[in-house]
């Protein structure tokens, strides 16, 4: 789904955010990309959605050259606060880029609350972001990136800002959503939703990922894969207690944080 070869990207004052970044995504693969700060995650995120053309490289989704934002691809953003209109309803924000789509308003409408109950979220599509918790947001964020149906989806750093418990029952959403709370590892047969998660949280890139992607500081490049294989329901208080799983956590954490 995603092929990533030789990528680097040089900002106009001269700093070189990431280098010769080598990755391949398969399709239905949810990846956690990980790494320390100002290592590059976000500035390979934007390349990949086709917001930031990189300095030098190639990305391909779905076999095609990315020249300008791919058409199946979407992205869930950190602040919800700037990525949702406040003068549209929740049901309007989600349906906004079906316009793209070339749907008539009614399916758009249509698309938008079958999004809206995908994350838990039927009974306000009537209100306005701001009358949302943070939480709330965020998953109207989700459920207009799933509205898309896009065959990457693109998610930098989506729970960031939410308190910890709301980020756990976030995590658990995007597992349902996606197909992955009843399975573990190994996802290169499953088909649907392609996934690319960048995230600061450790825990969070084992729970959630078929795969953690491990960067170097600036610039970023691959130091790192490791392929997660955890028993099947993922559950924040089980999954997280299994010896797999305090094994990997601590494989990771030795990769971001080595001298």
């Amino acid at each position: 789904m995603l092929e990533i070869a030789g990528l680097g990207h040089r900002y106009d004052d001269g700093h070189q955010a990431v280098a010769g970044v080598e990755l391949h995504v398969a399709r239905g693969e949810l990846v956690s990309i990980v790494g320390p700060s100002g290592c590059g995650k976000s500035t390979l995120l934007r390349c990949v959605a086709g917001l930031q053309r990189p300095s030098e490289g190639r990305i391909a989704v779905g076999g095609r050259p990315v020249d300008g934002v791919p058409d199946d691809l979407a992205v869930v953003f950190q602040d919800y606060t700037r990525s949702l209109f406040p003068w549209l309803t929740v049901r309007d924000n989600v349906a906004l880029p079906l316009r793209r789509r070339g749907l008539a308003r009614a399916q758009r409408r249509e698309q938008a609350l079958a999004a809206l109950a995908q994350v838990g979220l039927d009974g306000v599509a009537g209100k306005y972001p701001w009358q949302l918790s943070g939480g709330m947001q965020q998953r109207v964020a989700i459920a207009r990136a799933l509205a898309y149906r896009p065959a990457l989806l693109l998610m930098d750093e989506p729970f960031g800002s939410v308190d910890a418990q709301t980020r756990e029952d976030l995590e658990d959403l995007l597992l349902s959503v996606r197909g992955g709370a009843d399975r573990g590892g190994g996802s290169e047969d499953r088909g649907g939703m392609t996934i690319l998660l960048v995230t600061h949280d450790i825990d969070e890139s084992v729970y959630v990922g078929d795969r953690v992607v491990v960067l170097t500081g600036a610039p970023g490049r691959v130091h790192s894969e490791l392929r997660v294989e955890l028993p099947a329901p993922r559950d924040q208080i089980v999954t997280r207690g299994l010896p797999e799983f305090v094994k990997l956590r601590a494989e990771v954490g030795r990769a971001v944080r080595r001298p």
